[in-house]
């Protein structure tokens, strides 16, 4: 339970990084996509696409497989190769 609850608790982080009217642009294009990009136009696919690299995700699944691997993993299999802007948002 402890482990879901510091996941949710990271996730809270990476979706706050949003402001409301963004939060609600990117559920309402999910929604509207029903999981198919090709569902969305051209603009709106790029729209998503730009919401999306807001949350970083490469960033969210790092720091997930390391609050949740009982080894210490390189910081390059985390989050990317040395000088990256993952990197740097990790520090």
């Amino acid at each position: 339970m402890l482990t879901a609850a510091e996941l949710a608790w990271l996730a809270t982080q990476h979706v706050g990084r949003l402001d409301a009217s963004q939060r609600q642009r990117l559920i309402a294009l999910a929604r509207k996509s029903h999981g198919r990009p090709g569902a969305l136009g051209k603009t709106e696919r790029a729209e998503l696409l730009g919401l999306l690299k807001a949350l970083e995700p490469r960033l969210f699944v790092g720091s997930a497989l390391k609050r949740l691997s009982p080894v210490p993993l390189p910081k390059r299999l985390l989050f990317g190769p040395r000088g990256n802007r993952t990197q740097r948002a990790a520090r």
